[in-house]
């Protein structure tokens, strides 16, 4: 059990919980032994007791620790106290991507490209060591107060997607390729698909599938086509466009075969955002196992139909043709000379095949028409039945319109969608039927139509009204077609933002989630830009007080308040380490900016508690029971406690030590000295003879220990 204070593998000091995710907590430690602030990742009790995983996690994580690169979190150390498994890693102070994106709404083609170029290379210089990620998703991406872009939990993924776990310890389904949806093999191509799904993200603001479950999400990566950003933000330039969908292709041999490929792309859509130059194969894989789309499946059916039109219609032709000929010969020959003349100069065989054929057409019209007349007046005929009918005859496969009213609309959606069916919702309110129940449909139940078809779902929004959809953050044409879909009326106010592009959505009234009838106005606010009458904040981060001034007047602001600091980054001795607005805050001018100037990092200090013992392993000769004087000092000799006593272990307790770690305790006392043997001139035997007397001390060097 991890708590804050203690000690892991006898140098991280545990200071706070910084962070947590599926499979682990994440915790801001001090490193004692090279004094330095680094986060501690220490895997949950549930996976600490699977010796499987944490055998993988083992091996991926120390493979990942030999990872070195300015785009990756990089690992320190890996190990194991107590039953707790860690890792140790860089300490990146700043925030991850999926915040980043959610706080910006949306962020713009060149923020974007940059930020995913930073993160290719991560991944290449992984890759180029035989290591996939496969969990590439803006969870595990952060971005450095300093605009850092890292690429963080190398080594955790394999070893999870090699167990049995759940997708919610996993993190989120949206970013997975189709291969690894499937369970399948996954390679250095799925970390790029899971790239190009987090460009897409960062370019829009949404992730390009979205679903009630895991389950249904991860199938739609499989089988759903990845739609095209621009079909949200239309103003993505087509070379970011087509950079996502190659990423993004269903078979990995028809994407990016390797990330450099990507950076390459990235880099040149960065230089020319318009031009149309990167590649996409559209050509069928041999060998590759492909998921056949709707269209895909009703097309050789139509071809089918056709050629069986084709035939029948040479058949009936045939037949014809026989018949003519078996007319023609039935016809006297002989013994009528004059009149069968007559008849050849009277004869237009075209002029009767003509007559015939419309003789038989109008016997059948008027057929039709009195069976229709007679049908229709019974109720038997249903022309729009026949209408679809017909008209699936002509389009394809046909589907029968299952019975939906009265059904929640979640599982309308399901039951359509199983049928082959799309659907749109209309909202109507009701005190009849409860919220979110269908009340009809366009098409009635039975009924056969084409697959596809769009089904018009008259839904129930309750007595109260409709629910309003957040749409803020996007444009104002897509915030107004969000809104009148649903029966609003929209009306605009203009309002500056610093903070919010201009042409969106600022802030609307009534708020999402509220429930107003239909027709009712939404007012939004759309951005206009920054206001004209602010101005904006620079960094004078890492500038002298003096420089700092400057930079804040020739901005139309002023120094407020300037204090002086210990900062812990050397660099930043003497310089500016903190300013009071953040850089791009539109403010008023003239507004004070306070700063803090960097004395340097705060002088380090150390203690020492511990039971000293008595000096009989400098001194065999010390005898116990001598009184010693006790003295603690610094390895400069500065003497920091004394004491005397004839008893040990002497227990001392220092803090506050300046200077270097290391110190020493001298011992002080009276030696009796080594005894000597004369010979007793009387007996002749050796006798011993008292040593003299005199002052001695010893020395024992000591260790202090880093205080906070």
């Amino acid at each position: 059990m991890i708590k804050i204070g203690m000690l892991v593998g006898g140098r991280y000091e545990i200071l706070e919980k910084i962070g947590t995710g599926g499979m682990s907590d994440v915790y801001k430690a001090k490193d004692h032994k090279l004094n330095r602030f680094v986060a501690v990742k220490v895997l949950k009790q549930e996976f600490s007791e699977n010796t499987n995983f944490v055998s993988k996690f083992r091996i991926e994580a120390q493979a990942a620790a030999g990872l070195m690169h300015s785009n990756i979190v990089n690992v320190y150390d890996v190990g194991e106290e107590n039953g707790i498994y860690y890792i140790v890693m860089e300490l990146v102070e700043g925030i991850t991507l999926k915040k980043y994106i959610e706080k910006k709404a949306r962020l713009s083609v060149k923020e974007a490209i940059s930020i995913a170029i930073q993160v290719s290379m991560g991944i290449e210089a992984a890759h180029n060591n035989h290591i996939i990620h496969r969990d590439i998703k803006p969870q595990n991406i952060i971005i450095s107060k300093d605009g850092k872009v890292k690429v963080t939990d190398f080594g955790i993924a394999k070893a999870a997607t090699s167990n049995t776990i759940t997708s919610n310890v996993m993190g989120s389904v949206h970013y997975t390729s189709p291969e690894q949806a499937r369970g399948g093999y996954s390679d250095e191509k799925s970390d790029i698909y899971s790239l190009g799904v987090t460009l897409f993200e960062m370019l829009t603001g949404r992730v390009p599938f979205n679903g009630e479950t895991t389950v249904a999400i991860a199938i739609k990566h499989i089988q759903e086509p990845m739609p095209s950003p621009r079909e949200y933000v239309p103003e993505i330039p087509v070379s970011a466009e087509q950079i996502v969908l190659k990423c993004t292709q269903k078979s990995p041999d028809r994407r990016y075969q390797k990330v450099a490929d990507v950076i390459e792309d990235l880099k040149h859509s960065l230089i020319s955002p318009d031009e149309d130059f990167v590649v996409i194969d559209d050509g069928e894989v041999s060998g590759q196992t492909r998921v056949v789309t709707d269209g895909e499946e009703t097309r050789p059916k139509k071809k089918q139909q056709k050629r069986e039109n084709e035939e029948e219609h040479l058949r009936l032709n045939e037949a014809s043709r026989q018949r003519q000929k078996k007319k023609s010969s039935s016809r006297p020959r002989k013994g009528q000379r004059e009149q069968e003349e007559e008849e050849e100069d009277n004869y237009d065989p075209k002029m009767e095949r003509i007559t015939t054929v419309l003789a038989v057409i109008a016997a059948v019209l008027i057929g039709c028409i009195i069976l229709f007349i007679a049908g229709k007046t019974l109720g038997i005929v249903d022309l729009d039945d026949i209408k679809s009918r017909f008209s699936s005859e002509e389009k394809g496969k046909e589907v029968e319109m299952p019975e939906v009213a009265g059904m929640k609309l979640s599982t309308a959606k399901e039951t359509l969608s199983e049928a082959g069916l799309d659907y749109n919702v209309i909202y109507e309110e009701s005190s009849e039927y409860e919220e979110d129940i269908v009340i009809s449909s366009n098409i009635k139940a039975g009924r056969v139509v084409e697959e596809g078809t769009v089904v018009e779902l008259t839904v129930s929004a309750g007595a109260e009204g409709v629910s309003i959809l957040d749409v803020t953050g996007k444009s104002l044409a897509e915030a107004t077609a969000l809104l009148e879909k649903d029966g609003f009326q929209v009306s605009k106010t203009e309002v500056s933002s610093s903070t919010v592009e201009k042409g969106n959505v600022v802030s609307q009234s009534p708020k999402a989630g509220e429930k107003a009838p239909r027709g009712a106005t939404i007012t939004l606010e759309i951005s206009s830009g920054p206001d004209s009458s602010k101005v904006s904040v620079p960094s004078v981060m890492g500038m002298t007080e003096m420089d700092a001034t400057v930079t804040l007047t020739e901005a139309r602001l002023v120094v407020g308040n300037v204090e002086e600091i210990n900062y812990e980054d050397p660099a930043f001795l003497g310089l500016v380490c903190y300013q009071s607005y953040s850089v791009g805050d539109y403010v008023d001018p003239e507004t004070p900016v306070d700063i803090k100037i960097s004395l340097g990092p705060a002088e380090q200090t150390y203690s020492f508690v511990a039971n000293v013992e008595s000096p009989v392993l400098e001194d065999p000769a010390f005898v116990a029971g001598t009184q010693v004087t006790v003295v603690l000092s610094t390895a400069e000799g500065v003497e920091l406690t004394r004491t005397t006593t004839a008893t040990f272990p002497v227990t001392m307790n220092v803090s506050g030590i300046k200077g270097s770690d290391k110190g020493k305790i001298t011992f002080q006392y009276i030696s009796a000295g080594q005894p000597s043997y004369v010979q007793d001139p009387n007996t002749g035997e050796m006798v011993p003879v008292a040593g003299e007397a005199a002052p001695k001390a010893v020395e024992r060097p000591v260790q202090f220990v880093p205080e906070l």
